[in-house]
C-alpha cells in the first residue's frame, strides 16, 4: 500500500489569502493601547509594521489579494503536495483515512516562508531597508531571513538562547542567507540587559526575544519588526496552505472529518484549518478542529483569556488571548517553535466560542509519533510539527477502537533535518515527559496586566 500524493498545478496557487473575521459570529477582542487601555489605530502600530500589513490586521475583507511578486516567489515551492498516509494507516491498522499537507517542501523548509515572503514585500514596498524579529527553534528566522535575502533586506534575528545553542545548523542556514543572528536575552538591548541582569543564566523566552526585537525596530526608523506568528495578518498569510488543501481534497473526492494541527502561536494551525474552519462557520460543512500543543507550554489547555502583553519587556500593545503570562519561560524542550506564552487571538477566540478543541502532549508521546511516522512515510518530522503528527494518530486509533472511517487531516509543517541532535537525544532516553509546573503556571498569570 503505497503513499498517494495530490498535487494542483503551478497556476492553482490561490490568488488571495481568506481571511477568518470576514465569517466569525462576533469579533474578536480589539486590541488595546498598553498605556490607555483603549483600542489602537493604525498610526499606534506604523513605528513597527508598514501600513499595508497593519491594514491587513484589522481588515473584515473575506479575500485579500496576493500580489504578483509574493505568487512569484510561491512558486517556487507551491502548490505544496497532499499525500495519503497509507503505510501510516497500515501500521496502525486504522480504517481511518490519513492525509497530511507537506509544508516542508519549502526552501526553508517549514510553512513559515508563506508570510515571510509577504511580509518582506510590504516593507520593500514602503522602503523599510531592515527587518528585526525574534525565533525559537529557527524555522522563522530562516524563513525571513531567505525573504530578506530575496527582496535586499537587511536581517537582525534574535534567536532564543536554548534553541540558539541547540540548534547551531539552523542558526548557519540564517547566516547564510545574510541575517544576523544573536542569542537572546542578549546585552544589545535595554530589554535583553534588565532579564540578564535578573536571570544570568537564562535559557531566554520568545517574549524575551521579541522585546529585543522590538526595542531594537521602535528606535531607528529604517526598521521595522516582522513576527512569524500570533498576529492576524500573519495567520491570513498562511491560508494558503488550507485553500490548496480544499482544491486537492475534491482531487481526491474526499473531505475531512477531523483536522488536526500543532498549535505554538497558532500560525501553523491557523494557516492549514482557517478555509475549512471558514466552511464550517457559514454553514457548508462541520469538521472538527483538534489543536495540539505541548505540555510543557500549555497555553490553550491551561492558560487564562485574558488581555496580555505579547512580550515579556511590555512593549507590545495588549492582545486577549489564551497566555500563561508574559513572565513565563517554559522550559528547554526541543520544539523551539512553541514555546510561547500566549496563543493568537483568533485561534484564541474560536476556542472560545466552542468551534475548536485543544489538547496538550508531552514531548516523549510527540517524539515517538514522529519516528513511527518516520518509518512508515519516510519523512522525519520536526519536533513542532511531531505534535500534529501524534494527534493525528490518537484520532486514528479512535477511529479503530470505534470502528470509524474518518478522514484525518494535519499538516506537517517541517522537517526534521535540523533537529537530529533532538532525535538523537530521544533515542538515548535524554528527554523527559516534562509538563509545566501549575504553581509556575499560577506564578506568571499573578502578573497579568489590570485593565480596571
Amino acid at each position: 500500500m503505497d503513499t498517494v500524493k495530490y498535487l494542483l498545478p503551478e497556476d492553482r496557487i490561490p490568488k488571495a489569502w481568506y481571511n477568518i473575521q470576514a465569517d466569525l459570529p462576533k469579533p474578536a477582542a480589539p486590541v488595546l493601547h498598553p498605556g490607555t487601555h483603549q483600542p489602537i489605530g493604525p498610526d499606534d502600530l506604523a513605528p513597527l509594521f508598514p501600513m499595508a500589513l497593519i491594514m491587513q490586521e484589522v481588515s473584515q475583507d473575506r479575500e485579500i489579494e496576493i500580489p504578483e511578486p509574493v505568487r512569484d516567489i510561491y512558486r517556487q515551492w507551491r502548490p505544496s503536495p497532499l499525500f495519503r498516509a497509507r503505510r501510516l494507516e497500515q501500521a496502525l491498522d486504522t480504517p481511518a483515512r490519513i492525509y497530511y499537507k507537506y509544508e516542508g517542501v519549502s526552501p526553508a523548509g517549514s510553512h513559515k516562508p508563506n508570510t515571510a515572503v509577504a511580509q518582506a514585500f510590504y516593507n520593500k514596498e514602503e522602503g523599510v531597508k531592515r527587518l528585526t524579529t525574534e525565533t525559537g527553534a529557527g524555522q522563522w528566522g530562516s524563513a525571513l531571513s531567505m525573504a530578506c535575502a530575496i527582496f535586499g533586506l537587511e536581517c537582525k534575528v534574535f534567536m532564543v538562547r536554548v534553541s540558539y545553542e541547540q540548534k547551531p545548523y539552523r542558526r548557519g542556514l540564517m547566516e547564510a542567507f545574510g541575517a544576523q543572528v544573536t542569542p537572546s536575552p542578549s546585552q544589545e538591548t535595554q530589554a535583553g540587559r534588565a532579564i540578564l541582569a535578573e536571570h544570568p543564566n537564562s535559557t531566554g523566552s520568545l517574549g524575551i526575544a521579541i522585546s529585543e526585537a522590538v526595542e531594537v525596530a521602535a528606535q531607528d526608523p529604517n526598521t521595522k519588526y516582522s513576527l512569524g506568528s500570533v498576529l492576524n495578518h500573519v495567520f491570513l498569510h498562511q491560508t494558503v496552505i488550507g485553500l490548496e488543501a480544499l482544491e486537492q481534497f475534491e482531487l481526491a473526492n474526499d473531505y475531512p472529518d477531523v483536522i488536526v494541527g500543532c498549535t505554538g502561536g497558532g500560525s501553523n494551525f491557523a494557516g492549514m484549518a482557517f478555509p475549512f474552519a471558514g466552511q464550517k462557520l457559514r454553514g457548508e460543512a462541520n469538521p472538527r478542529f483538534v489543536a495540539v500543543e505541548p505540555a510543557a507550554c500549555p497555553s490553550l489547555t491551561k492558560g487564562r483569556f485574558a488581555y496580555d502583553f505579547g512580550d515579556t519587556g511590555h512593549l507590545t500593545p495588549l492582545v486577549k488571548m489564551h497566555t500563561l503570562g508574559s513572565t513565563f519561560v517554559p522550559a528547554g524542550i526541543h520544539a523551539g517553535g512553541l514555546r510561547y506564552h500566549g496563543m493568537g487571538p483568533l485561534v484564541s477566540h474560536l476556542l472560545d466560542i466552542g468551534q475548536i478543541e485543544a489538547t496538550a502532549l508531552d514531548q516523549l508521546e510527540t517524539f515517538a509519533a514522529g519516528v513511527q511516522f518516520a518509518r512508515a512515510e519516510g519523512i522525519l518530522p520536526a519536533p513542532e510539527a511531531n505534535h500534529a503528527v501524534a494527534g493525528a494518530i490518537n484520532e486514528a486509533l479512535r477511529c479503530k477502537a470505534e470502528g470509524k472511517s474518518e478522514a484525518i487531516f494535519f499538516n506537517l509543517c517541517g522537517h526534521g533535518h535540523f533537529d537530529i541532535q533532538a532525535y538523537m537525544d530521544y533515542h538515548a532516553g535524554k528527554l523527559i515527559a516534562y509538563e509545566y509546573p501549575e504553581e509556575e503556571i499560577a506564578m506568571a498569570l499573578a502578573g497579568l496586566p489590570s485593565l480596571g
